[in-house]
C-alpha cells in the first residue's frame, strides 16, 4: 500500500478545475462570450443537450470549493483564467471585474495555505477572436500575448506557478480537425495552422510572463498517451510511430527546440510550405521550468489502410477485455509510467509534473454518501505509477487530481462525473465522495502523524 511518505516531502500534491467547465456566472459582470458558449447553443453538439450557463456556480462559492482542496489535503489548487471574463473581446478594454474575481480567488487560495496554480488557456477562446479565424488566423498569436502580458501584471505579484497552455492538441484537434469541441470546425485546412499558431502563440505568453513576473515558475501541459502496437508486425509498428508523432511529439519536440516530428509524419510538412514564415523557427521553442503530463489512457493502434492520412486505427479496449472507466477509457497506471518516462528522456525536459490525472465513473448519491471504490482504486494504481517512475530517478514531483468537483465535461455534458466532491447540479450542494475522503487520509494522516 503506496503512502505519502514513498513520495518524499517535496512532491506536490493539488487538485485542478477550470473556468469554462466551473465558474458559471457565463454572462455576469461585463464577460464576454467564449467559443463554448456559442458552441453549447447549438442543438446536438452536447450529448445531454446542456450548456455550463451555471456549471458549478464557482463564481458565487469559490471560498466554499477553496476550503473543500483544504480539508482533502491538498497544497496546490489549480486553476484557469476566463480569457473573456479579463477581456471580453480577447483584446482591447479590460473588464476591471473579471480582474477582481480572479484577485479574490487567488487571496482566498493564499489564505488557506493553498499554492495557486494558473493557466491562462483552457480551451475557452473569446468568441470574437473565433470570428475572426481563432487559433487558424493568426492574429490570435499577438492576442494572446496582450492577454498574458495584463494577466502577468496584474497577479505577477501573488501567482509565481503558471501553466501557458492546457492540452493543446486536444482544443486544435477536437475542435479544429473533428470538429467535436468547440469551435466545431474540420478539416486538415482549420488543424494544420491552428496547431502552428497555438505553438507560437504559447511561446510568446511564456515569453511574457518570464519577462514581466520576478520568480515566476513556467509550464505548459500536454495531453499523451502511451502508443502500443496491436502486434509486432511493421506496418503496426510504423502506424504507432505515426500516432506517437502526432498525439505524444507534435507539441512538445517543437517547444523543446526539435521543430515538428516530420520523419514519422510527413504531412506535418504542410505547415512548413503553407502556413509558417521563415523566422517562425525560432520563436517555437521555450525553455519551460517544467512540463505538465496529462494522461488518462494508453492507445493500442494497428495499420488500417482505410484510415485517411493516418492509416492507424484504435483497437479499441472493449475488443481487449480490458477494464475501463465509464467513459471507455482504459484503466493502466504503466501507461502513465511510460508516458513520464518518454518524456523524460528529452535531455531538453527539466521537471515533470503530471498537471491532471483522474476518471469519470457513474457515481450517486446515497443516504448522502457516494461510494466510489472504482475511482480510489484508480488513483492507487496510477500514483503506483508516478512512485514507480519518481523511484527510477525520473523527474515527476507533483500529481494535480482532476478534477475538484463533478463538473461540465465538454461535449459530454454533466454525464461524465470526475469529481472527488459530487455535485447535484439542480441544488449545487457538494457532497465528498469516498475518494475525497481516501485522499484526506492519505494526504493528511503523515502529516498529523509527524505533528
Amino acid at each position: 500500500m503506496i503512502t505519502r511518505k514513498d513520495f518524499g516531502d517535496d512532491f506536490l500534491w493539488g487538485v485542478t478545475i477550470s473556468a469554462f467547465q466551473n465558474e458559471g456566472a457565463f454572462d455576469a459582470d461585463g464577460r464576454g462570450l467564449s467559443i463554448w458558449d456559442t458552441f453549447t447553443s447549438r442543438k446536438g453538439k452536447i450529448k445531454d443537450n446542456s450548456h455550463a450557463q451555471v456549471a458549478t456556480d464557482f463564481y458565487n462559492r469559490y471560498t466554499q470549493d477553496i476550503l473543500l482542496a483544504k480539508l482533502l489535503g491538498f497544497t496546490v489548487f489549480r486553476f484557469s483564467f476566463s480569457w473573456s471574463r479579463i477581456l471580453p473581446h480577447g483584446t482591447g478594454p479590460v473588464n476591471r471585474a473579471g480582474i477582481d474575481f480572479y484577485h479574490k480567488v487567488i487571496d482566498a487560495c493564499l489564505e488557506v495555505g493553498l499554492e495557486p496554480y494558473v493557466t491562462l488557456y483552457h480551451w475557452d477562446l473569446p468568441d470574437t477572436l473565433e470570428k475572426k479565424g481563432g487559433w487558424a488566423h493568426r492574429g490570435v498569436v499577438f492576442a494572446f500575448e496582450e492577454y498574458a502580458r495584463i494577466c502577468a501584471r496584474e497577479f505577477g505579484s501573488k501567482v509565481k506557478h503558471w501553466i501557458v497552455l492546457n492540452e493543446p492538441f486536444g482544443f486544435t484537434a477536437l475542435g479544429y480537425m473533428l470538429g467535436v469541441h468547440a469551435p466545431g470546425k474540420f478539416g486538415l485546412s482549420w488543424f494544420l495552422p491552428a496547431v502552428h499558431h497555438a505553438l507560437l502563440a504559447q511561446a510568446a505568453a511564456a515569453n511574457v510572463l518570464r519577462e514581466e513576473v520576478r520568480g515566476a515558475v513556467i509550464g505548459t501541459a500536454f495531453s499523451c498517451s502511451q502508443i502500443v502496437p496491436y502486434t509486432n508486425s511493421e506496418a503496426d509498428l510504423k502506424a504507432a510511430r505515426r500516432a506517437d508523432a502526432l498525439f505524444n511529439r507534435l507539441f512538445l519536440e517543437p517547444t523543446l527546440g526539435m521543430g515538428y516530428p516530420t520523419d514519422d509524419f510527413p504531412l506535418l510538412k504542410r505547415i512548413e510550405r503553407r502556413y509558417a514564415l521563415w523566422r517562425d523557427w525560432d520563436k517555437l521553442a521555450f525553455d519551460f521550468d517544467f512540463i505538465g503530463v496529462q494522461n488518462y489512457f494508453p492507445l493500442v493502434v494497428k495499420y488500417n489502410y482505410f484510415m485517411p492520412i493516418l492509416r492507424i486505427a484504435e483497437v479499441k479496449p472493449k475488443y481487449r477485455q480490458v477494464p475501463v472507466t465509464a467513459l471507455g477509457w482504459e484503466i493502466n497506471g504503466d501507461g502513465l509510467y511510460a508516458v513520464l518516462k518518454q518524456f523524460a528522456s528529452y535531455p531538453q525536459v527539466k521537471r515533470l509534473i503530471v498537471t491532471e490525472g483522474g476518471a469519470a465513473f457513474p457515481d450517486e448519491l446515497n443516504n448522502g454518501q457516494v461510494a466510489d471504490d472504482n475511482r480510489i482504486a484508480y488513483y492507487q494504481e496510477y500514483l503506483q505509477g508516478v512512485l514507480k517512475a519518481r523511484k527510477e530517478g525520473i523527474p515527476v514531483d507533483g500529481y494535480f487530481a482532476w478534477t475538484l468537483t463533478d463538473n461540465f465535461e465538454w461535449a459530454e455534458g454533466y454525464r461524465a462525473r470526475f469529481g472527488l466532491v459530487y455535485v447535484d447540479f439542480l441544488t449545487q450542494q457538494r457532497t465528498i465522495k469516498a475518494s475525497g475522503y481516501w485522499f484526506r487520509d492519505f494526504l493528511l494522516s503523515e502529516v498529523a502523524r509527524r505533528e
